[in-house]
């Protein structure tokens, strides 16, 4: 049975509200598609003519409009698949404008059809895009109000009966530190000048213990039993997104969102009833899949729920309340505590045993769980607890209830994991904020989404900059399970905006000599431009020496120097490249995507080594196994186009518009040495040189 990531403490299973309720009842009349199709195919057409409502109206604000055939043709072929009623997947270049190329025909038929579109992505940037910039901005050229909301999981939002319990009589009992009482009285504050109570709309960071104890959860809502039921917070966003046209969520809501549905049908939805989904960054849409449909499980998420009943280092908790409930009970609490460290203590020693960060665990009856009986006992006396209790003080019972349900979902993903009852999945340990995660990940993603996406009675959009190895969409499709119609666009921009420089004679990447060797020629190259540069990197360790090795020179030179893992965010190193010209981000992993830099302050993009995967890890071995079982080779069929699509996600950082230009230097010489290296050549448009 296919579970959202495993546990009480990510996005849980949410019931939503019973919708015989007044204000909740909504009633669809879908008109036949027959009727809608010839006009709703011609107005999505003349949106993008010459002379149509984008060129028109956008002249009439005084903005620039460019006609781009691509995006005509895109919006065309999305509005055809959903006058049909098929899956498409579109490959769709940087340049192209495919958020207005999928918006157009999503609005147009959730106006007809009283069924919202869900826009699901993988990156907080684009969300923000398309609610504060694209969505308003087609709203007022088209004429029309278009309702768009952003859909976030439950725990976003403030209970404010928690709050109110956190607030009240009980705070010194609840909250872990008395200085965190000022965090409460700043969110009250909030509250009090209109915030509508969602974690992100907050002008100051809550402290994350606090938010634990004062967000909204499935397992404590009381729904319409609730005192501030009326001023919910996350109910009246639900109401926001039934009278939507566009909700716009992230892949982790979605795929929480269709497990639900999978598991217990309309009534665990958590998103409405919506009539289309489209997908934009499906490039990831596997590995989006894969950690949303398994089981995670970590020490900390579990102390921090045990925190919650009763902390014995500091005597807080929901158990202390008017003095302390039966020490029998908060003994219970330390002793599973105890036992939760002793648990993951033995994971925990096997990777540091092995030098590695992570493992697969082929055998895990060989760990002892004492947390499992522990756990049952809690939720046993907790239960006895709730029974006794005063309906009266109905919060209370709300939160014990809630913590009762915590301690068996806990129970059910300890028993997948040590007992294996996922099928064909993989099972790991592996690092995690300093201690342990255990992992269930199927893998046989492309089957599951065959069935629990792609045959389901709403239409799939998949669009991303790559999708396809070699112009062809086969890779990507055996990896999602997809069926339907592809179409692959080609760029607005010109091959001769940018130049591949490849570097001749350097060391195999796995010799010695190769780091200072790179390191000399990522010097050469950004001389070559002066600063503005993207260094990305295969791995922090290489991105650390790189960064000590150079950090003189380029303090010589006044080339301020970035780097991933400093202490900075993602969103502030990002946002001092661009304000400091001459500057250079060392970056890996996350600034291969979803990053956009467009203008001079971006003019270099210098790749240290191809981006293959990690073959030691359990996730990525597993997969190449399952390819040679069923009579594949894992290289060909899964290392180098996963490899060739990262690739081409990190050099198109470099050209964003038809203005940009630059260079992208590959720093890793079997681009020359291998046969394989003329497939990342192949997958770019630009000319290259060896230099």
């Amino acid at each position: 049975m296919i579970k959202p990531a495993g546990t009480p403490f990510d996005d849980s299973p949410e019931e939503i509200l019973d919708f015989s309720l007044e204000e909740f009842e909504t009633d669809y009349e879908v008109a036949p598609d027959e009727e809608l199709c010839d006009e709703f195919l011609t107005e999505c057409d003349a949106f993008f003519a010459p002379g149509g409502v984008l060129e028109t109206n956008a002249r009439s604000e005084n903005l620039k409009c460019e006609l781009r055939p691509q995006q005509r043709t895109m919006a065309n072929a999305i509005a055809d698949s959903l006058c049909r009623g098929e899956h498409l997947c579109v490959e769709a270049p940087t340049g192209v404008g495919k958020s207005f190329a999928y918006l157009i025909p999503l609005i147009y038929r959730a106006k007809r059809h009283c069924r919202p579109a869900i826009i699901s992505t993988e990156t907080i940037n684009l969300q923000e895009q398309l609610i504060t910039k694209d969505i308003p901005f087609l709203s007022r050229i088209m004429g029309f109000e278009i309702k768009a909301s952003l859909a976030k999981g439950r725990r976003n939002y403030l209970c404010r009966r928690r709050l109110a319990m956190l607030s009240g009589e009980q705070k010194d009992m609840l909250l872990p530190n008395p200085s965190l009482v000022l965090d409460i009285e700043r969110v009250l504050n909030a509250l009090e000048k209109g915030s509508e109570g969602s974690k992100d709309d907050f002008s100051f960071r809550v402290d994350k213990e606090v938010w634990s104890l004062i967000c909204c959860e499935s397992g404590n809502c009381m729904k319409a039993k609730c005192p501030y039921f009326r001023s919910c917070c996350y109910f009246k966003a639900r109401r926001q997104w039934e009278e939507s046209d566009i909700i716009v969520a992230n892949h982790a809501l979605f795929f929480t969102d269709l497990a639900m549905r999978c598991m217990e049908g309309a009534a665990g939805a958590l998103l409405p009833n919506y009539g289309a989904v489209l997908f934009d960054e499906a490039h990831s849409l596997e590995d989006s899949a894969s950690s949303h449909l398994g089981v995670r499980l970590s020490r900390p998420l579990v102390v921090s729920m045990l925190n919650r009943i009763y902390n014995p280092d500091n005597a807080k908790g929901l158990l202390m309340r008017q003095g302390g409930i039966s020490p029998e009970l908060r003994g219970r609490v330390a002793e599973a505590r105890d036992e939760s460290y002793g648990f993951f203590a033995a994971f925990e020693e096997l990777l540091r045993r092995n030098n590695e960060s992570a493992l697969e665990i082929v055998h895990p009856e060989n760990f002892i769980d004492n947390l499992t009986p522990k756990l049952m006992r809690l939720a046993s006396g907790l239960q006895n607890l709730a029974d006794d209790e005063d309906e009266e003080d109905s919060s209370f019972k709300t939160e014990i209830e809630s913590m009762i349900s915590r301690c068996r979902e806990t129970v059910d993903s300890l028993d997948a994991f040590m007992h294996r009852t996922i099928p064909e999945a993989v099972y790991y340990a592996e690092e995690d904020q300093g201690g342990v995660a255990l992992n269930a990940t199927p893998l046989n993603i492309a089957a599951i989404l065959s069935d629990i996406l792609f045959n389901q009675d709403f239409t799939v959009i998949l669009c991303s900059a790559t999708l396809t190895v070699r112009n062809r969409f086969d890779y990507f499709i055996s990896r999602s399970g997809f069926s339907g119609r592809t179409l692959q666009l080609d760029s607005p921009f010109s091959p001769a905006q940018a130049k591949i420089r490849l570097i001749r004679n350097l060391p195999d990447p796995k010799s010695r000599e190769y780091r200072d060797a790179l390191a000399d020629e990522i010097y050469s190259a950004v001389e070559l431009t002066q600063g503005k540069a993207f260094v990305l990197f295969t791995s922090y360790e290489l991105l650390r020496y790189c960064q000590e090795s150079l950090r003189n020179d380029f303090l010589d030179h006044r080339w301020q120097l970035l780097a991933q893992g400093d202490g900075s965010s993602r969103f502030r190193l990002l946002q001092e490249f661009k304000e400091d010209i001459n500057s250079v981000l060392f970056g890996t992993d996350s600034f291969w995507t979803g990053v956009d830099v467009p203008g001079e302050a971006l003019s270099h993009v210098i790749i240290t080594k191809l981006p293959f995967a990690v073959p030691s890890h359990p996730l990525i071995a597993a997969r190449m196994r399952k390819i040679e079982r069923e009579g594949g080779n894992s290289f060909s069929g899964y290392s180098l186009p996963e490899a060739v699509l990262k690739f081409r996600q990190g050099a198109g950082r470099l050209i964003r518009n038809k203005n940009d230009k630059g260079f992208i230097t590959i720093l890793d010489p079997r681009m020359i040495t291998r046969s394989y290296g003329r497939m990342f050549l192949e997958s770019l448009p630009y000319p290259s040189e060896i230099i």
